[in-house]
C-alpha cells in the first residue's frame, strides 16, 4: 500500500513558477513509476509527466514540455513537479500517482495509487 500527499499548489500569475511535491509512504518507493496528472473543471483528467523507477526515464505531455520538469528523491520518498512559465490554461487540480512499472504510462487507469490533489490557479 502506498499513500501519497501532494503539496505546493497555490495562486500565481502567468509567467510565474511553482514546485509541487508529493510525499509517499512505503519502503519500496524507488520501485514505482511516479506521475503527475491534472484535471481542470469540466475536463477529464490528463497526463502531465512521469518519471520511471529508473529516473532517467521521463516523459511529458506536449502541453508542458520545456516548461515543466519532473524529478524524484528516493531518499526522501518524494517526487517533484517544477513548473515554469505558467499559463492560465495550466489551472487545474494536480494529482500525484504511483504504479508498478509497465506500459501505457500516459493512461490514468494504469495507476494504482493517487493523492488527494493540490489546486494550482494561474491568473492572467
Amino acid at each position: 500500500q502506498v499513500q501519497l500527499v501532494e503539496s505546493g499548489g497555490g495562486l500565481v500569475q502567468a509567467g510565474d513558477s511553482l514546485r509541487l511535491s508529493c510525499a509517499a509512504s512505503g519502503r519500496t518507493f524507488s520501485n514505482y513509476d511516479m506521475a503527475w496528472f491534472r484535471q481542470a473543471p469540466g475536463k477529464e483528467r490528463e497526463f502531465v509527466a512521469v518519471i520511471g523507477s529508473n529516473p532517467s526515464i521521463r516523459y511529458y505531455a506536449d502541453s508542458v514540455k520545456g516548461r515543466f520538469t519532473i524529478s524524484r528523491d528516493n531518499a526522501k520518498n518524494t517526487v517533484y513537479l517544477h513548473m515554469n512559465s505558467l499559463k492560465p490554461e495550466d489551472t487545474a487540480v494536480y494529482y500525484c500517482s504511483a504504479r508498478r512499472p509497465g506500459p501505457s504510462a500516459y493512461e490514468a487507469r494504469t495507476y494504482d495509487y493517487w493523492g488527494q490533489g493540490t489546486q494550482v490557479t494561474v491568473s492572467s
